[in-house]
């Protein structure tokens, strides 16, 4: 797991610390710098895995720019030439120093530092003298360590991190995910497949994924059963694109001869109630992801619910997956139990200059007696998070 990440001069981040636990959320106003967080951490995967280009970006849900667009430029402030991030756990660190020349942009990100750390030691150590500099050092060194290596697990954790940004088009099956993988497209592929897994291990392993089975669909209350096919494609208009493998939705409040839709009819709550409990349970899921505005299309009280099944589907089934999202809906916070260290929340703000500030919320005594809600708190601007009009 990540202990913590530090981010310099990227987009409107100058200088950040931030200290995770298991699930972390983060709330702000729009344009704050919540994505931003997720994208260096996306690039910092890139540098982990030995490349940072436009192609390896992508393919973790950063969006590509020009080198321009991803340093810092406030006015009066002396602009870095280059971006610095940083990631540690209890064993191991990892950071780089990544530069792109903004009047000449090449298609890889140049490496002008690099470092691996393995229990305090450097196993890995990059200067600005160092050639080959489109290419990561640590990546190349990591073929050699033993499997069991911490600062080996730290970058494989590292690597595998994307940003999953769901899209109704894509959940619904009319439009192709442009990044799929396993078990979940970063912007909704493979619905149905990972669905299906999600029912096999359900029945394999009933007494663990039977449970959470079932309270996925309980999260979605008009349906009776979800099911998956390859052969109804006459539940579709031949004007719509198809699929390999249907979901199926039976409504229990239909007739029995038309309760069946599939996704393209369905409502888009329950599809996106699906994608995220895919990544919170399949085994192949990323160990450490985040996902972007999670809470959207979702009402208040959906919102707050599967965000509480989110933290308990994590626990529960002892994955270590370390979970980071975005909300923006203050119903989504009533599912956090910030009394549980491992789950925290961070406001995200600007200050008075444009910087972006992290600040975790922690509950005083006070709050907690009066056992206020934390939509309520966020509405009324006691935690902070939301922008001053």
């Amino acid at each position: 797991m990540i202990n913590s990440f530090t981010i310099r001069a990227f987009k409107s981040i100058t200088d950040l610390t931030v200290e995770l636990g298991q699930v972390n959320v983060f709330i702000g106003a729009n344009g704050s710098g919540k994505s931003n967080i997720l994208e260096a951490l996306g690039v910092l995967s890139a540098a982990a895995s030995g490349v940072v280009d436009a192609e390896s970006l992508m393919r973790r849900g950063v969006r590509p720019g020009v080198p321009a667009l991803y340093k810092t430029s406030f006015r009066k402030e002396r602009v870095s030439p280059h971006i610095f991030i940083e990631a540690k756990n209890k064993d191991a660190e990892y950071s780089v120093s990544l530069n792109n020349i903004i009047k000449k942009p090449q298609p890889s990100w140049l490496y002008k530092t690099e470092h691996l750390k393995n229990k305090g030691e450097t196993v890995v150590s990059r200067g600005t003298k160092t050639k080959n500099k489109e290419r990561g050092l640590a990546a190349l060194k990591a073929v050699e360590f033993e499997s069991d290596n911490p600062a080996l697990k730290l970058l494989s954790l590292l690597s595998g991190y994307s940003i999953f940004t769901p899209s109704t088009k894509v959940l619904r099956g009319i439009q192709p995910d442009s990044q799929t993988r396993s078990p979940v497209g970063l912007n909704g592929g493979r619905l149905a497949e990972a669905v299906r897994d999600i029912q096999i291990l359900s029945k394999v392993s009933e007494e663990n994924y039977g449970t959470v089975y079932s309270e996925v669909i309980e999260l979605i209350d008009w349906v009776s059963r979800v099911s998956i096919s390859d052969e109804d494609k006459q539940l579709l208009s031949t004007s719509i694109p198809r699929q390999k493998n249907l979901l199926l939705f039976e409504d229990r409040f239909m007739k029995t001869s038309r309760n069946t839709l599939t996704a393209f009819d369905a409502s888009e709550g329950a599809l996106y109630v699906l994608y995220m409990a895919a990544l919170a349970i399949l085994p192949d899921a990323p160990e450490f992801l985040a996902l972007d505005n999670m809470d959207q299309t979702l009402n208040p009280r959906l919102a707050r619910n599967l965000v509480n099944k989110l933290c308990k589907w994590t626990f529960d089934l002892n994955t270590g997956r370390q979970l980071l999202f975005t909300v923006h809906n203050p119903s989504a916070l009533d599912g956090l139990d910030l009394t549980d260290n491992r789950i925290r929340l961070f406001s995200v703000n600007r200050n008075n200059r444009g910087f972006t500030s992290v600040t975790r919320v922690v509950l005083s005594e006070e709050i907690l007696e009066e056992n206020w809600p934390l939509s309520r708190l966020w509405v009324n601007g006691m935690i902070q998070g939301v922008p001053s009009i």
